[in-house]
């Protein structure tokens, strides 16, 4: 096994977002016998990954991620939230890799945007655009 596979628990830090909004996911990575890398999210059931590189890797990771979470919000099923690494550092399947996180943008599922007819007077309308 190369150097990199005997490396445990190393966390590299990647794609972030407004901290707000998001939620952070901790995903595990390998390098494959091939020197690819593929992966999979420990907190959410057949999320897997993989890049010809580690940054090709944790670029799909984000968007299986962001997949999950966008059907969930779009079947109007609650998203979950993301485990921290500790509930998974004694992992069978998370030895012999690296761990790093992926922040998710929740603010683009807090619902979606329905087209609306509304007739307003226009002095209303006149008051309300100038609130703004």
């Amino acid at each position: 096994m190369d150097p990199i596979g005997q490396s445990l628990h190393k966390f590299i830090p990647t794609l972030t977002t407004s901290p707000e909004v998001s939620m952070r996911f901790p995903v595990y990575l390998h390098k494959t016998e091939k020197g690819t890398w593929s992966g999979f999210v420990p907190a959410v059931q057949g999320c897997f990954f993989a890049g010809d590189t580690i940054d090709e890797a944790l670029s799909d990771a984000f968007c299986a991620i962001d997949t999950h979470v966008e059907s969930l919000a779009d079947a109007g099923k609650v998203i979950p939230d993301a485990t921290n690494v500790k509930s998974h550092i004694d992992d069978e399947e998370c030895r012999g890799g690296y761990r790093a996180f992926i922040d998710i943008d929740l603010s683009r599922y807090e619902g979606r945007a329905i087209k609306l007819n509304i007739t307003f007077l226009q002095n209303l309308l006149t008051k309300i655009d100038s609130d703004f």
